[in-house]
């Protein structure tokens, strides 16, 4: 009993880690070559319904018409650019897990970056100019007086030293 326990605690703990191989067993093409490149190439496309998966791990409608329309065009006898290619076409750039370096993908790649920079001068200039308002010893710099501070000053200490 306690051996099935830990292998029910160990699956628990593991099964995130698997990846979910959502291809159904009637996708699965008879030709083990076919089929391997159908996965690889499966692996590189973006599932546009769930984003953040490929259509391999994906159980979404549009991914399994996404990996059907993969094993059509390697049976047809495409390379795996025209099967890629093809759903770019169609999909466009998006369906790519690793988009193109080009011109419209350059956000994509620097933005990152980009925000990292303009956040860090950000916090730089932040502290530039509080350190510039402060002292040299943190504090405030002292504000000249005006004259009419300075006669209710000269009044309020007159009234201290005579009490």
């Amino acid at each position: 009993m306690r051996f099935v326990a830990s292998l029910i605690v160990a699956l628990a703990l593991f099964a995130p880690a698997l990846p979910a191989l959502a291809v159904e067993p009637h996708e699965i093409l008879d030709d083990p070559a076919l089929e391997h490149r159908a996965r690889e190439i499966s692996k590189e496309l973006r599932c546009v319904v769930c984003q953040n998966q490929s259509i391999d791990d994906s159980d979404a409608e549009l991914a399994r018409d996404l990996r059907v329309i993969v094993r059509e065009r390697l049976t047809k006898g495409d390379s795996d650019d025209e099967v890629i290619n093809y759903v770019v076409a169609r999909y466009g750039d998006f369906v790519l897990l690793k988009p193109p370096f080009k011109g419209i993908t350059y956000f994509l790649w620097f933005g990152p970056a980009i925000f990292a920079v303009i956040g860090i001068a950000a916090v730089a200039a932040y502290y530039r100019k509080r350190q510039g308002e402060a002292g040299t010893n943190g504090t405030a710099p002292a504000k000249k007086l005006t004259a009419e501070e300075k006669a209710r000053l000269d009044a309020l200490l007159k009234d201290e030293d005579s009490a």
